[in-house]
C-alpha cells in the first residue's frame, strides 16, 4: 500500500506491464481485497501484468475530503497522480470507472495502450427512470444503511449471504452519505457523446446481458461511439465485475491483453482455530477477550492473529472481520 502526495492511496499486486484499475463508485482497497471474491477477480486480473488500483479521493483509505466534494476533473486529476511515473499502460474502468477511463484516454492518448470499458454507459440519464435516480439518490441520502442494502441487491443479485453482508458494510466504511449520494449523482449526468470520438487506443467493451444496474444497450452506444472498439456480450445480471459467473469477464479481458488463460489457484486458508479467533475479531473482540474465551493466554490470542493476518495477507483487523463476514454463511 501506497499513497501520493495528494493523499492518494493506491496498491499493486502481481508483476509485469501495468493494468491500472478505475472502480466504479465507492471503494476500500483493504475492505475489497478481504472480500474473497473480489480479491480473486484481481487475482486472475494480475498474472502476467502489475494490476494498479486505488481510493479515489473522499472514499476508502485515500484522505477523505469535505463531504459531497467530488467531480470529474478531481477524478482525472487522481487518475492522474497514481500514473505519474508509469510510461504507457493499458487501462481498466467498470461501471462509473468506465467513465471516468475513457474520459482519461481521450485526453491523454499518448499514454494508454489498451482501454477496457465493462458496465459501462454513455449517457447516464439512462441508467434508470428519473423516479428511480431520485429516489435512489434521496435514500442514500436519508438513510445510507438502508441504501447500501438496496444497492447491493441491485448490483450483485447473485452475491451469497456472506458477500452481500459483508458488500453492505463495506460500502459504508468507503465513504459517508452525501459523497456517496455525489458520487452516484455523477454518474447518472455522465454524458460520453462527444468524449469517445477522441479515444484511439485498441477498445474492448463488455457487458453482461441483465445487468441489472446498466442496461446492456448502453454498453452497446458505448461501444459504437468508439472507432474500432470490439464488444463483447456476456452472460450474467450481477453489475459487479467479481460477482457471478467471471470467466468469462476474466477470459475477455486475458484475451484482449493478450494473456494466456489464468491458472486457478484455491487462494489462502485458515485452520479451524484460526476461524474461531477470527469470528471473535469479527465481533469487535480485543486480544485479550479472545484469550479468555477460548481459554488461552493473550499473547497467544495474538500471535494467531497476526498469523492469520500474514497468512491472508491483511494489514488490519477490519480485514479478518471483512473477510470472516463474507465467507461465514457460506
Amino acid at each position: 500500500m501506497a499513497r501520493t502526495e495528494g493523499g492518494v492511496a493506491y496498491a499493486r499486486t502481481g508483476s509485469g506491464p501495468p493494468l491500472v484499475y478505475v472502480g466504479g463508485w465507492v471503494s476500500h482497497l483493504e475492505l475489497s481485497w478481504a472480500l474473497p471474491a473480489e480479491r480473486a477477480f484481481y487475482d486472475a486480473l494480475a498474472q502476467g501484468r502489475t494490476l494498479i488500483r486505488y481510493d479515489k479521493l473522499g472514499c476508502g483509505l485515500s484522505e477523505r475530503t469535505p463531504p459531497g466534494q467530488y467531480s470529474m476533473a478531481q477524478e482525472l486529476d487522481t487518475l492522474d497522480a497514481v500514473t505519474a511515473d508509469l510510461g504507457r499502460f493499458d487501462l481498466i474502468g467498470t461501471s462509473l470507472g468506465a467513465a471516468v477511463a475513457a474520459t482519461f484516454a481521450a485526453q491523454k492518448p499518448q499514454k494508454i495502450q489498451k482501454l477496457i470499458l465493462y458496465g459501462g454507459w454513455l449517457d447516464g440519464s439512462r441508467v434508470a427512470s428519473p423516479e428511480i435516480r431520485m429516489h435512489v439518490l434521496g435514500l442514500v441520502t436519508q438513510h445510507w444503511g438502508l441504501a447500501s442494502g438496496l444497492l447491493a441487491d441491485v448490483f450483485a443479485p447473485d452475491a451469497d449471504a456472506g458477500t452481500r453482508a459483508a458488500f453492505v458494510r463495506y460500502q459504508q466504511e468507503s465513504a459517508d452519505a452525501e459523497t456517496a449520494r455525489t458520487m452516484l449523482a455523477a454518474a447518472y449526468a455522465t454524458d460520453l457523446t462527444d468524449v469517445l470520438p477522441r479515444i484511439v487506443a485498441p477498445t474492448l467493451v463488455v457487458h453482461r446481458d441483465r445487468d441489472r444496474a446498466a442496461p446492456l444497450s448502453e454498453g452497446k452506444r458505448l461501444a459504437d461511439g468508439i472507432q474500432g472498439a470490439r464488444f463483447e456480450e456476456i452472460p450474467g445480471r450481477s453489475h459487479l465485475p467479481y460477482i457471478g459467473d467471471t470467466s468469462a469477464l476474466t477470459r475477455a479481458i486475458r484475451r484482449f491483453l493478450g494473456l494466456p488463460a489464468r491458472h486457478r489457484g484455491s487462494g489462502p486458508a485458515l485452520t479451524a482455530r484460526q476461524r474461531e479467533v477470527a469470528a471473535l475479531v469479527a465481533q469487535g473482540c480485543t486480544n485479550r477477550e479472545i484469550g479468555e474465551r477460548l481459554g488461552i493466554a493473550e499473547r497467544s490470542a495474538e500471535a494467531h492473529v497476526e498469523r492469520i493476518r500474514l497468512r491472508m495477507d491483511f494489514r488490519s483487523r477490519a480485514q479478518i472481520a471483512a473477510w470472516y463476514v463474507a465467507t461465514a454463511a457460506n
